[in-house]
């Protein structure tokens, strides 16, 4: 049995209720428009800002860019994964699967800053993107990882036992 078919029904709840959110929405929205807003950055003015600095800082603009696309690549991946199942393509079972989380946190959550000072629009990009990162990290590991499923108790059957334990049997 895949850990997939093992998810409890009240978290294949909490997923569909989320990607139904008006949270997801403009979260999917504010990702994709980052998405476009960076492609378009480093095919244009960031190319060309990249050409007029220093080989050490080059290098640097080069290794932040691959961090900036990566995470967006992953951030992208996910809201994706969360909008299949919205519209129904995919069961929220599915997007338990590690193959559809967030992966190459080493990499996206960021590393040494670079000593030479890179372009403000390559530094405003990684700030925004991390941010976003950070956040659909959070809603995964709330979503996917923080909890136990075999092991985790339905929180209100937990309070009773607790109840029970105290009181005696009811």
């Amino acid at each position: 049995m895949t850990e997939a078919n093992t998810v409890l029904p009240w978290r294949s709840d909490v997923i569909q209720d989320f990607a139904r959110s008006e949270l997801f929405e403009r979260t999917f929205q504010e990702g994709m428009d980052l998405v476009e807003e960076t492609a378009s950055y480093l095919d244009g003015a960031g190319r060309q800002e990249s050409k007029m600095l220093s080989r050490n800082a080059a290098l640097g603009y080069a290794s932040e860019s691959m961090r900036l696309t990566t995470r967006l690549m992953q951030v992208a991946s996910w809201l994706l994964v969360q909008r299949a199942v919205r519209e129904g393509d995919m069961p929220p079972t599915a997007a338990c699967e590690d193959r559809y989380r967030l992966a190459a946190e080493d990499v996206c959550r960021g590393g040494e800053t670079p000593g030479e000072v890179l372009p403000e629009g390559l530094l405003s990009l990684l700030e925004r993107s991390e941010r976003l990162y950070e956040r659909v990290r959070h809603l995964d590991r709330r979503m996917y990882v923080e909890v136990d499923d075999a092991a985790a108790p339905h929180p209100v059957l937990s309070q009773f036992d607790r109840l029970r334990t105290a009181l005696g049997a009811f």
